[in-house]
């Protein structure tokens, strides 16, 4: 799996079946144990869960890192992941258009991924570069790296957590900087339109990619079809659409697309509270959604229920594939990188409403101008974290 996400850290050879079977059965039993749980009260919050345990698979079997991506771009002028992000991403524009532009869909209202396009999206994509860098994974690579046994990600998503609730405190402060309000290309210029110029833009950039990128070397695949399926890897194109039609999947079914962190906000405002935390001392908790999340169950919020859905199924990928193996032993500086660089990704991906899942693949899917501010101000921020990697033991 040579272009696999280095935090996965994987044995030199799958492990033996049997050796695996004690994992995936604990993952299926949780994921069946949920999802009948969930489906007593809310039949579509056990199909998200589901949904979130499909992206799991996909993750891991496509091996589909965004962090490890844009670090084979920028160091090596590897465009394979990012040109297979694009494919991505003109599939996501082509699904959602249609359904954007109604405005619903099987009775049920939808909404695209949209925020102001501003000074506190750069920032926040800027800090989240160089945190994904560090961290090794981004907001879906935290959790399926995690799944797929890398212990290393324990700290990583804990400090993410952290940093993403200390940036809902100071989110007053962001807020008031200068900023346009949403600006979506299918509002502005029509939706027909608006997806023509998207996906012309996309195309520039993937011939661009192709010119400017170094070959590729060829690889080869001896797996039948069938095992591929079940075991991976996944050619990162098919990763590419199915996460496109995943995404798009979740857009029906959750009324929004698919988002990861803020139910790492969430998280840490439920432990803040539990050390005696009081909401009444900060603006953002005082809205009405989440007012009605810190209430509510961690089983009833969508987005964590789908987080983890992800975290299961990128367990039972592993298993599946013979590499379940976490290891205990986690070098200091490493470890002092994975925490620094979850804090910068939880910070960052807040007051940028989203990270590279939430704000930039839906932002862009939904045709919204922040999603391209986003990646702009995140890929300075992955090229400094290239550069700080070696300072913690890194490889670049």
């Amino acid at each position: 799996m040579p272009l696999a996400n280095d935090a996965l850290k994987f044995p030199a050879a799958p492990r033996p079946w049997p050796w695996q079977r004690r994992p995936l059965a604990v993952a299926l039993l949780l994921l069946a144990g949920l999802a009948a749980l969930m489906a007593r009260d809310d039949l579509r919050l056990a199909g998200l869960l589901l949904l979130g345990a499909a992206l799991g698979v996909t993750l891991y079997h496509a091996a589909f890192g965004f962090t490890g991506a844009y670090r084979r771009l920028i160091t090596h002028r590897d465009t394979r992941g990012v040109q297979a992000q694009l494919v991505m991403l003109a599939a996501a524009t082509l699904l959602f258009a249609p359904v954007l532009a109604a405005g619903s869909a099987f009775g049920r209202e939808v909404v695209g991924a949209l925020a102001p396009v501003g000074w506190q999206v750069a920032a926040g994509a800027f800090l989240f570069g160089i945190g994904m860098q560090l961290g090794n994974g981004c907001g879906s690579g935290t959790l399926f790296t995690l799944g797929g046994g890398s212990t290393r990600m324990l700290a990583t998503l804990a400090a993410f957590v952290a940093g993403s609730f200390w940036a809902s405190l100071d989110m007053g402060w962001w807020q008031a900087l200068p900023a346009w309000p949403p600006i979506t290309l299918g509002a502005a210029f029509g939706w027909p339109l608006g997806v023509a110029l998207q996906l012309a833009f996309l195309l520039a950039l993937w011939l661009g990619l192709k010119r400017w990128g170094q070959p590729a070397p060829k690889n080869k695949e001896t797996t039948s079809s069938w095992r591929i399926i079940l075991t991976g890897p996944w050619p990162l194109l098919a990763g590419g659409l199915a996460l496109a039609g995943l995404n798009f999947m979740t857009l029906l079914l959750a009324g929004h697309p698919w988002t990861i962190t803020w139910a790492f906000t969430l998280w840490g405002a439920k432990l803040a509270m539990l050390l005696g935390w009081n909401p009444a001392s900060s603006a953002f908790w005082q809205g009405d959604f989440q007012q009605a999340a810190l209430q509510g169950g961690m089983l009833d919020d969508i987005t964590s229920v789908m987080d983890i859905g992800l975290l299961v199924g990128a367990l039972c990928a592993a298993a599946l594939a013979g590499r379940f193996a976490p290891r205990l032993h986690i070098p200091l500086r490493s470890l002092a990188a994975a925490v620094l660089g979850g804090l910068l990704m939880g910070y960052g991906a807040r007051i940028a409403f989203g990270c590279n899942v939430g704000a930039f693949f839906s932002g862009v899917a939904s045709t919204s101008l922040h999603g391209w501010l986003w990646i702009a101000a995140a890929l300075p921020g992955n090229w400094i974290g290239i550069k700080l990697r070696p300072r913690f033991g890194l490889p670049v």
